[in-house]
């Protein structure tokens, strides 16, 4: 609670899972109910965030967008973690061998390709989707994590207590597991936070091109692409998704800055 960061990222971030949670149950207006009698609506009583060129309610479509982007951000971050962490762990406890090359070589190689490069190739074979969105968010997040494990797990291999249990017959993937892993997760949970917030981006990125959620699904991005050529008529159509997408990344910023400030014993000590 001292952390005003982690107090107020907490807080957006809440409000943002609040409102995805709450759209299972109930939405003001039904997202895919067209009513174009209703269209351009600036915001009321009956439709407090104004309604779209469809006569859609816009507070109904961002709700159940924000599931969009959750669902395709934690899928994506967990992707890489599931495959980043092991990855770094490996190439950090054969730090300087061939592993170690191979492995730190192929991040370098996916590095070169950013997230809508390796979006765009998956579409231009699969097709547009949420899934393939998924899966090249995941694919970038990948070498991040595998970067962040190896570089905090080889300041650790040095250290006292590891050369003990080397001493005492455990082998580099019980170290790994037992001893490196549970001291680097404070750094992995922050760096979570900080991919979970560019996966918000990318998604709304790869949906307003086109290439993420394909409608009747509500997206953000798709909401902004929906929106562009009408700005002037209806303004409110690009305002909100606009403010929702910066509100929630600026949320998980500024939890990840608060989480780092509370689990870093470092800058405990430092205070």
């Amino acid at each position: 609670m001292r952390s005003l960061s982690l107090l107020l990222g907490g807080s957006l971030v809440g409000l943002f899972f609040a409102a995805a949670l709450v759209s299972f149950f109930w939405t003001p207006h039904g997202v895919e109910q067209i009513a174009i009698q209703l269209r351009f609506l600036p915001p009321s009583a009956a439709h407090p965030l104004g309604t779209d060129h469809l006569g859609r309610d816009i507070l109904s479509m961002l709700m159940v967008g924000a599931r969009t982007s959750i669902a395709v951000a934690i899928v994506a971050v967990g992707m890489g973690v599931a495959l980043g962490v092991p990855l770094g762990l490996v190439a950090a406890a054969t730090r300087g061998g061939l592993i170690d090359e191979i492995i730190m070589r192929g991040n370098d190689l996916i590095f070169a390709f950013p997230a809508l490069v390796i979006a765009i190739l998956i579409t231009a074979v699969f097709g547009p989707s949420a899934l393939n969105a998924i899966i090249a968010i995941g694919i970038f997040n990948t070498p991040v994590f595998a970067r962040v494990t190896r570089g905090a797990a080889l300041s650790l291999w040095t250290l006292d207590y590891i050369r003990a249990a080397r001493v005492a017959g455990k082998g580099r993937a019980r170290i790994s597991v037992e001893h490196i892993l549970p001291n680097i997760a404070n750094l992995l949970i922050v760096q979570g936070t900080i991919q979970f917030s560019l996966g918000i981006l990318a998604e709304a990125g790869l949906s307003y091109l086109g290439l993420g959620a394909q409608p009747p699904t509500p997206s953000w991005g798709r909401m902004l692409a929906d929106a562009q050529t009408m700005v002037a008529l209806a303004p409110h159509m690009a305002i909100f998704p606009g403010l929702a997408i910066v509100l929630t990344v600026l949320g998980l910023n500024l939890l990840g800055d608060g989480l780092r400030d509370l689990l870093d014993p470092r800058l405990r000590r430092a205070r």
